[in-house]
């Protein structure tokens, strides 16, 4: 048991990340499913846009506080500039993410929900380097 601790506490940072990545990620693809089964149709481009921007709006507030508290700690004063920088990482990475949702699916004919794990796998790695390089950098 001394073991798994002293791992636990080697990688923290990291291993918390992965369970807020995941649990954003969850509250993502639940949000997106939501959207798409109840009132936005996938196939259509625009609709498909919506349902991802307001997925991403959903992960982004869940994100913010999770990792401001469990993952990266922070003690930062200037809260509202904390957010304002966090919010403006996850808008690079919505960009990259709609601009791949709109080639896999739109132009490639991939299944959307297949598509939107795959994507969501690459903005995970991309929100951690921004979050720690930009963000809650110590």
């Amino acid at each position: 048991m001394k073991k798994v601790i002293d791992l636990y506490k080697k990688y923290e940072e990291i291993i918390n990340y992965v369970i807020v990545g995941g649990l954003t990620t969850f509250v993502s693809l639940i949000t997106y499913y939501l959207c798409v089964l109840t009132f936005l149709n996938p196939n259509n481009s625009v609709e498909l846009q919506i349902a991802n921007v307001i997925s991403w709006v959903m992960a982004v507030l869940f994100a913010y506080f999770a990792n401001r508290l469990f993952v990266f700690k922070s003690n930062n004063k200037n809260k509202l500039k904390e957010f304002g920088d966090f919010v403006k990482a996850r808008i690079m990475t919505l960009l990259i993410d709609m601009g791949l949702m709109y080639l896999l699916v739109t132009l490639l004919s991939f299944n959307d929900k297949g598509a939107k794990l795959i994507v969501q796998v690459i903005v995970l790695v991309l929100n951690y380097l921004f979050s720690k390089l930009f963000v809650f950098k110590k």
